[in-house]
């Protein structure tokens, strides 16, 4: 199973004289490593408005999505998993809904809230993030994408929203990615990391492995083939991938495409079309795989988490 990243907060803190950015993340030393997650980083746009609540309201975000939440005037009341906590006006938090999250938002807060999937071609970046990333003072760590994060969405405030442009999907997408990798930025520059973060091993090779499931969870995955992705043999390969991972390597792949099943229905798509690009042979191969790991079928599922 693919175990979720623990909840970490970005320090506000300035660096001390003569002390480098980011030099008290020690553990954050593969800048290669964070360069490629930041810009594997694709997303697309199901929501995204600022809220000016008239009186205090609770907002649920969405499960098995990415949600960004930027405070720019007041405060938020934060609470995801067991973490509560309170975002201050220049605050950002990211979370890819793993966890139940809610904000209360009181009288005179303004937030952007953007509700975003990734792309196909990034779904591999969902393991390496954080379960929730805060990071206090975005706007003082990163100025320029604060100020965009003020401008984005559908001011609800106003009541209505202004036409639509030629282009406008497109180049909203663009600037939500950018706010989304400044947010990680910020909190990988300025925060405390895990160990190796974005890396889910200590072994580059297993690295290699890992990302090649995670960007194509479709294909006909052996054993032999990923140990050749590793440059390993399939006896080291298996070894090493069970003790770093604590499952075999088919039942890792098994394991991602149902999280990428997940997020297919999810967003709509057709069970027949989830099968065949996640590999199966037939819808009923798929249904089974899925039952076995979930107790439903596809289309329960989608039923059970639309109701």
């Amino acid at each position: 199973m693919v175990t979720p990243i623990v909840t970490l907060l970005a320090d506000s803190r300035p660096a001390s004289p003569g002390e480098a950015p980011g030099a008290r993340i020690g553990a954050v030393e593969d800048h290669g490593a964070i360069n490629a997650l930041l810009g594997a980083i694709d997303v697309r746009l199901r929501r995204q408005v600022r809220l000016s609540p008239a009186a205090d309201e609770t907002i649920a975000l969405d499960r098995d999505a990415l949600s960004l939440v930027y405070v720019i005037e007041g405060s938020v009341d934060l609470r995801c998993g067991e973490v509560a906590k309170t975002l201050h006006r220049g605050d950002a938090m990211l979370t890819p809904g793993r966890l139940s999250t809610a904000l209360r938002t009181p009288r005179g807060t303004r937030l952007l809230v953007s509700t975003l999937t990734l792309a196909e071609s990034a779904r591999h970046v969902a393991a390496a993030l954080p379960d929730v990333a805060l990071v206090r003072d975005f706007a003082g760590h990163e100025p320029a994408a604060a100020m965009l994060a003020a401008q984005l969405g559908d001011d609800r405030s106003e009541g209505a929203t202004a036409p639509l442009r030629d282009g406008d999907a497109t180049v909203c997408r663009m600037m939500a990615n950018t706010v989304l990798v400044s947010v990680l930025r910020a909190w990988a520059a300025h925060g405390c990391a895990p160990a190796g973060w974005p890396a889910r091993t200590n072994d580059p090779f297993l690295e290699r492995v890992v990302a090649a499931i995670h960007a194509a969870p479709g294909n006909d995955w052996s054993v032999e083939g990923l140990a050749s992705v590793g440059a390993m043999s399939r006896t080291v390969f298996a070894e090493r991938f069970r003790e770093a991972f604590g499952t075999s390597p088919a039942s890792y792949v098994t394991e991602v495409r149902m999280q990428a099943a997940q997020e297919r229905l999810a967003l709509g798509c057709l069970v027949s079309e989830i099968s065949r690009d996640l590999g199966y042979s037939s819808d009923e191969g798929f249904s089974r795989a899925f039952r076995r790991r979930t107790g439903q079928t596809p289309t329960a599922w989608r039923l059970a988490r639309s109701s």
